[in-house]
């Protein structure tokens, strides 16, 4: 069996975020084995996809290496790059059965987009610890699924050297508990980017992602409805790589536009 490692929402390799995606089961797989799989590949996330009599539909989950989650972005996109660049899948669009109910990847000449639901998130109160350990006062908190920590320009979201053992304790109003934290600002004049961000997420055994496309389901009602605006371009700084999406709000839809790379292809002997 074969699986394969892609940079997600990245222009080239060793950018954007990686994932391992594992070629097709027909049936699914015990769940401590795909955590085991997922642990040993040490990645945000491994993606696992289930063959249905649909050439063109899939059921697919995402594992870290601490935990199943029940929305990941950038693997995703991951699955749908492998399913059409490495394994031939010719539909023009492929549905995947998620814990998030029904999403759908298409190929197009920006790179593939990818229709994911909304979740706005509402303002609330900085919680207790937040600000010392970021090392900064939040201009603004907003909570959804996860905690949204607003800052007051671009040179604070890229220089933070936050402490990850504290963020993991820290839950405030974030539907999805401790330990998740996205950090945004509105980019710096000039930029080729409408916003800049950066997600920790010790409480999901990451201490920083590089891409989120889940963060972005967040970001994007926020700032669209600051900015007055429903398509933005946004980048995720991560520190030596840093990756890019297009998103575009449609009623209580996002549409995540980004490219993905082939970097690595395996033969697991498990």
């Amino acid at each position: 069996m074969r699986q394969w490692m892609v940079d997600a929402f990245a222009s080239g390799p060793f950018k954007g975020n990686p994932a391992c995606v594992v070629e097709p089961f027909g049936a699914w797989p015990e769940d401590g084995w795909m955590q085991a799989l997922a642990m040993e590949n040490n990645q945000a996330e491994t993606a696992f996809l289930l063959k249905t009599p649909d050439p063109a539909r899939f059921g697919l989950r995402w594992f870290t290496p601490a935990l199943e989650v029940p929305l990941c972005g950038h693997a995703t996109l991951a699955a749908g790059h492998v399913l059409k660049a490495e394994l031939g899948v010719e539909a023009s669009e492929i549905v995947f059965d998620t814990r998030s109910g029904p999403l759908t990847v298409r190929a197009g000449g920006a790179g593939y987009e990818m229709n994911f639901p909304s979740n706005p998130p509402v303002r609330t109160g900085a919680p207790a610890g937040l600000a010392a350990a970021l090392g900064v006062e939040p201009a603004e908190v907003w909570a959804g699924p996860y905690l949204v920590a607003i800052l007051a320009d671009e040179s604070e979201v890229r220089g933070l050297d936050p402490a990850i053992a504290a963020i993991k304790t820290i839950a405030g109003e974030a539907t999805r508990g401790r330990g998740n934290l996205i950090v945004a600002a509105l980019a710096d004049a000039g930029r080729p980017y409408d916003v800049v961000s950066r997600f920790f997420a010790p409480g999901s055994g990451i201490a920083e992602d590089p891409a989120t496309g889940s963060a972005h389901c967040i970001l994007a009602p926020l700032f669209s409805g600051k900015l007055g605006r429903a398509r933005l371009k946004y980048h995720q700084a991560y520190p030596g790589r840093g990756g890019d999406l297009d998103c575009e709000l449609k009623g209580e839809r996002v549409l995540l536009v980004g490219q993905a790379v082939t970097v690595l292809e395996g033969r697991l002997r498990v």
